[in-house]
Order: C-alpha cells, then sequence, then structure tokens
C-alpha cells in the first residue's frame, strides 16, 4: 500500500471504501462488511486502516487452563501485537458474543496498543473506560460495560469472525462508526483512483442538491450526468 493511498483511506468513511471497490470491480455485490450495528469509542474520528492482527478471548468464565499458560500466552499476545508491522489493527473476537461481559478494551489496553503503535480496534467484545482512552485510538466494538470479568486470550493469529465478517490474518480492514469492511487485494491498483472518481461522481448530485431552489428538474439533469459518470 503506498502512503497516498493510506491517506486516503484515513480521510474517507467505511460506507466511501464499500462504494469505491464496487466502483473498482466495475459491479455490486461486495460483501466483505460488518453486518449489525457496532459502537465506536470516538464517532467522529477518522477511520482506522491497517492489516489484521488477530486474537480471541472469553471472559464470563474463567479459563481451565493453568496460570502459567494464561499468563505465557498473553504475554506471546503482546509480543504479537508489538511486533505488528505498520499499518496495523488489532482485531479481536469475544468468544462469548452474544453474551459479552469482559471490557477488554479500557484505557490501559488501548493505551498499551497505541504505543505499539496500533491503529485502533475491531471487536465483538466489550470496550469501557469512554472518556479515558487515549486520543488517536479508536475502538469499535460490540458492547459498552464497566468490568473485565474473566478475560483472557484464547488463540493469536488466528482466523476471526467479528458480526458477520470472517477475517484473517494479514487482511486490510478499514472500519469506522459504520462497522468495518476487508479490502480485496485485487482492487488495491485501483483502489486510490475509485475512490477520486466516486467523490467526484457524488458531486454532480449533491452540489445541486445543496443549492438554493433545488427542484425535480435540476435533480433529474443532475442525476443522468450522475448515471453518465458512472458507466
Amino acid at each position: 500500500m503506498t502512503p497516498d493511498l493510506l491517506t486516503l483511506l484515513r480521510q474517507v468513511d467505511t460506507p466511501t471504501v464499500c462504494n469505491a471497490i464496487e466502483v473498482a470491480e466495475g459491479k455490486r455485490g461486495f460483501d466483505a462488511f460488518t453486518r449489525g450495528t457496532l459502537l465506536a469509542s470516538a464517532p467522529d474520528a477518522p477511520a482506522m486502516v491497517g492489516y489484521a492482527r488477530t486474537a480471541k478471548i472469553a471472559a464470563v468464565a474463567p479459563p481451565t487452563e493453568p496460570p502459567e499458560v494464561i499468563k505465557a500466552r498473553r504475554m506471546a499476545y503482546y509480543k504479537y501485537m508489538a511486533e505488528a508491522p505498520a499499518p496495523a489493527v488489532t482485531v479481536i473476537e469475544d468468544l462469548d458474543y452474544p453474551n459479552a461481559i469482559g471490557a477488554y478494551w479500557g484505557e490501559i489496553n488501548t493505551t498499551v496498543h497505541k504505543g505499539f503503535g496500533i491503529s485502533g480496534a475491531l471487536t465483538n467484545g466489550v470496550m469501557r473506560d469512554l472518556g479515558d482512552l487515549p486520543e488517536g485510538f479508536q475502538v469499535v466494538a460490540g458492547s459498552i460495560g464497566p468490568s473485565h470479568g474473566f478475560v483472557h486470550v484464547r488463540e493469536i493469529d488466528t482466523p476471526v469472525e467479528v458480526f458477520g465478517l470472517r477475517i484473517q490474518p494479514s487482511d486490510l480492514v478499514h472500519a469506522d462508526r459504520h462497522g468495518a469492511v476487508v479490502i480485496p487485494p485485487e482492487v488495491m491498483p485501483r483502489l486510490q483512483n475509485a475512490i477520486k472518481t466516486l467523490l467526484e461522481t457524488e458531486k454532480l448530485v449533491l452540489e445541486p442538491a445543496r443549492s438554493q431552489g433545488f427542484n425535480f428538474e435540476e435533480f433529474s439533469n443532475a442525476w443522468a450526468r450522475f448515471e453518465k459518470a458512472r458507466t
């Protein structure tokens, strides 16, 4: 991924990326996106963009493995995150979902991950400490709660599923308050132009619609120009 494309991806929202992927593919039907409503720790913050560093956690019940095994896996998890090539996004599947209770993402864990250079976190699990999370580290989660429960890491660097979206380690993820998408590698060479084309094309309708005295005739003419530009 080029620096220019990374900068552009951080400037646009996830719906724009969804549409741009379809522009790059030349067809509708792209479906590698989350389903349902997620919660963003900082709804007005820019999108997180990065290659997925994945793990699975659980928190409802205490771990059954020996404490030294749990501790070793947790340290292995942090080493894995610390060594993530930039840009990176942490993606955590909470195995207790839809009854997740353990807030893995609070002030300490978000600050540690930000220090590692991670762009943000995507999870179907729980976040807490809203208002105390570090600026510049977005969490997009399934719920908000007060406690960490018996949270512990179960798996590292494994395929995960978050709100219907299957994510492999190293998949390129774009996420914001709308949800998340996985960007197909085959569209990457065309994605930057697709985003710019999409934004320019949308202006053909948006600018007239925002003008004084906009009416159906102006809409009809604008829509005709819009459809012509998309073909």
